[in-house]
């Protein structure tokens, strides 16, 4: 029957309008769905965040087997804790729900790697929120103005655990804004960040702060779609 419709289509010149569509809208594969809401361990290191610790002994394994790379410290922070300035950070939103994870962009160069199979898909996209972080509470200085995240695909054929190194594949940056002293700002970003020129389907996504000195991000959702920007649909518990 499939055959006999194919034949109909075909001479019609429908065939391969009908197979593209039907490929295209398959729905997207996701790899990784993180709001850091379950740290193993976190250890608050007096001024609700924990450094000393890597990401991987917060959140690695989850889910199973999964493993970050980094350089520097790539710290936890506790949003809902109260040493920060005496009082705590004030998220108004809730978007950061207790923890996420910030990162330095000049002092240290902080940076953090992703890898993933996205098999043939052509789109590696990803959902994560972004915002200024004050630290002038803790470490002395003050936030440096809006944070600039860059996110950058790289082949990655052996899938190395790796922070990203090789051939790029493709690279977008997102601009939080500069929020006001003690206060968490939100912005959402979608990124679809292009993996067709993948050697096997294997690539690492590097996260970095540029810009801004200190910066948080936070539920991190990433899928593999021939559709740029499609991250899935997020069901209800």
């Amino acid at each position: 029957m499939l055959k006999y419709i194919q034949n109909t289509l075909q001479s019609l010149g429908l065939a391969s309008v009908l197979f593209v569509s039907a490929h295209q809208s398959q729905a997207a594969d996701v790899l990784y769905d993180q709001d850091f809401e379950s740290p193993v361990g976190f250890v608050n290191e007096g001024s609700d965040f924990n450094k000393m610790r890597p990401v991987n002994a917060l959140y690695g394994d989850q889910p199973p087997g999964f493993k970050f790379a980094q350089t520097f410290t790539v710290e936890t922070l506790f949003l809902t804790g109260n040493r920060a300035f005496g009082s705590g950070y004030k998220d108004l939103t809730g978007v950061g729900g207790n923890y996420a994870i910030a990162m330095l962009s000049d002092l240290e160069d902080d940076r953090l790697g992703l890898s993933f199979d996205v098999g043939d898909r052509q789109f590696l996209n990803l959902r994560v929120d972004i915002s200024s972080v004050d630290t002038s509470g803790w470490a002395g200085f003050p936030n440096m103005g809006a944070p600039k995240f860059r996110f950058t695909l790289y082949d990655n054929p052996d899938g190395a655990l790796t922070v990203g190194e090789g051939p790029q594949l493709d690279s977008e940056t997102a601009l939080a804004s500069a929020s006001p002293r003690q206060v968490l700002d939100w912005t959402s970003v979608l990124i679809g960040l292009d993996a067709s020129g993948s050697t096997n389907g294997k690539v690492t996504l590097q996260i970095d702060l540029l810009e801004g000195d200190y910066a948080a991000f936070d539920n991190l959702r990433i899928a593999a779609s021939d559709k740029e920007g499609d991250v899935g649909r997020r069901y209800a518990p």
